[in-house]
């Protein structure tokens, strides 16, 4: 299950390094929701064309070709460092110190040798579309309005290389943490137990409804004023 989890930072080399990634990530992951937003636009654009002037936008389909790897694959490291994928952890999370973070560790790995794979795969693919010998430097195009495919087929190894950064990062956390036998290692998500994310939840509603309550009384005085 995806489940709430925190990271912990501290001044060492390893937080700095993890904090200069997911800012990268964070950047990757903020393209991906302006591809989404774009999407909606389009939409918009394409279905009022339709309806108002029966011209809808020419190569819609392909303008959604070139905007899915956005959306697909560059929010990936980021949630990654969250913690906030899909998982099943019901083994796992019964798990502590040194068993838990071995467990971890293998995983991580199976993931870096998946993304390491998927990484040379994809790049494969986007040289057999990329060539300066071809006008726009495109051996193919789409079907519609002919744009070039690959900027699209190079989000994809760019995004997937990111998120092996991040899981080098993490498999390094873990093996520190095995090494120095550690409860809580830096640069790596810790899932939240059910009793935590009540609390932090129970936190949050209460900070909004003091929120809430502060503004309703300073609407108050100033009315009363």
């Amino acid at each position: 299950m995806a489940g709430a989890a925190t990271v912990i930072e501290d001044g060492s080399a390893l937080s700095r390094i993890d904090r200069s990634l997911y800012s990268a990530e964070r950047l990757l992951a903020l393209l991906s929701g302006l591809a989404v937003f774009s999407l909606m636009i389009l939409a918009v654009v394409s279905v009022g064309g339709r309806n108002f002037f029966n011209s809808p936008l020419p190569g819609y389909v392909d303008w959604i070709e070139q905007v899915m790897p956005l959306i697909a694959f560059m929010g990936v490291a980021f949630v990654q460092r969250d913690g906030g994928h899909i998982r099943m952890d019901i083994l796992v999370g019964q798990l502590r110190g040194r068993a838990l973070w071995i467990v971890e560790f293998i995983t991580v790995l199976a993931m870096l040798i998946l993304m390491i794979l998927l990484v040379w795969g994809s790049w494969a693919h986007f040289e057999r579309s990329f060539s300066f010998d071809a006008p726009m430097w495109s051996n193919d195009s789409s079907m519609d309005i002919a744009l070039p495919i690959w900027p699209a087929k190079l989000l994809a190894p760019i995004a997937f290389f990111v998120l092996c950064l991040r899981l080098a990062l993490q498999l390094y956390a873990y093996a520190r943490a095995i090494a120095l036998g550690l409860e809580e290692p830096v640069a790596v998500p810790l899932i939240e137990d059910v009793a935590t994310q009540a609390a932090r939840e129970a936190e949050h509603v209460s900070g909004a409804e003091h929120d809430l309550d502060a503004s309703t009384d300073a609407s108050s005085g100033a009315k009363g004023g």
